[in-house]
């Protein structure tokens, strides 16, 4: 089956937009029942009428999950970056969803922070971690005693959050798991042809999360989802190409800053000579030699002397 590439902005955002698909992939990820599924105000992402004003991607949903302790209210934050120059941004979006006041909930007379979940779609390996989805889960432990808790704070669960980190380009056809076999959709050894397009072979899929590649499918049948998939990579292409200006920018700075400091260097040694030179010459007629005995010296003409 030929499906749409999510790994491109405008294809990740028509694929959450249903609903019903959104839970069932971001549920996966998570490892829990997700009830219900809230999208929140949206980051802008390239459409054909507005290619100039691309935003790397996020998504926000405040999401009722199931737990042991039953229902509970988080906030996921779902953040796809296709190369690695976003880290800033990552840790900006975080900032505010700490700091954004509706992100709580009163619990009697009291306000706690509504539990945070960050994804991470990354379109490229992150150095040293051969894995193709990362937890990075919390414990409270004991340094003392090294017990560890399982009782959760809510002060704790305010102040820090989980992580799960899908590193596409570590897929590599590996279907060792279920999230594995459903995270095919972003796998780049199924790309067909060109990057916009992958193959995903519909009978190992997972039937019950079948709808996300139907939905992919409809997305690939897509003229205009065509279309902004390369007006996407035209401004990939444009920001690559303006970083390649600067570095190339920067390296001649860098060059010229260089020389300017030699020859700087020189100026100075040479103007550090003459002013030795000129405090041999007042010393040498101090001592009563005459021009004629301090240019022989110096090598200094009687002019210059």
């Amino acid at each position: 089956m030929l499906i749409a590439n999510p790994i491109y902005d405008s294809v990740f955002k028509y694929l959450m937009e249903d609903n019903r698909v959104a839970r069932l992939l971001l549920g996966a990820v998570i490892g829990k029942k997700i009830v219900s599924l809230e999208p929140r105000p949206q980051e802008v992402v390239i459409t054909r009428d507005n290619p100039a004003k691309h935003s790397v991607f996020r998504m926000d949903f405040a999401a009722r999950i199931k737990t042991a302790q039953g229902e509970r209210l988080v906030i996921v934050e779902v953040q796809k970056a296709k190369h690695a120059t976003d880290i800033i941004r990552f840790r900006r979006y975080l900032g505010r969803q700490y700091a954004n006041p509706e992100n709580t909930e009163n619990i009697g007379l009291h306000r706690r922070g509504t539990p945070i979940i960050s994804i991470y779609f990354l379109g490229y390996p992150l150095d040293n971690i051969d894995a193709s989805v990362l937890k990075i889960a919390r414990t409270y432990t004991d340094l003392t005693t090294k017990r560890v808790f399982t009782v959760k704070n809510d002060f704790i669960e305010g102040l820090t959050h989980d992580s799960y980190i899908i590193q596409t380009a570590r897929l590599k056809s590996r279907r060792r798991t279920e999230l594995e076999s459903i995270l095919a959709v972003f796998d780049p050894d199924n790309i067909h042809g060109s990057e916009h397009i992958l193959n995903v072979d519909e009978t190992e899929f997972p039937e019950k999360y079948r709808e996300i590649i139907r939905r992919l499918r409809k997305a690939a049948e897509s003229e205009e989802m065509r279309e902004i998939m390369h007006v996407e990579d035209e401004v990939f292409e444009e920001l690559a190409a303006g970083e390649r200006a600067a570095e190339e920018r920067d390296r001649a700075l860098a060059i010229i800053a260089e020389k300017d400091s030699a020859i700087a260097e020189r100026d100075k040694a040479l103007a550090d000579k003459d002013q030795q030179l000129i405090r041999t010459v007042q010393n040498l007629a101090r001592a009563g030699h005459t021009s004629a005995e301090i240019s022989e010296i110096t090598g200094l003409s009687a002019a210059a002397i």
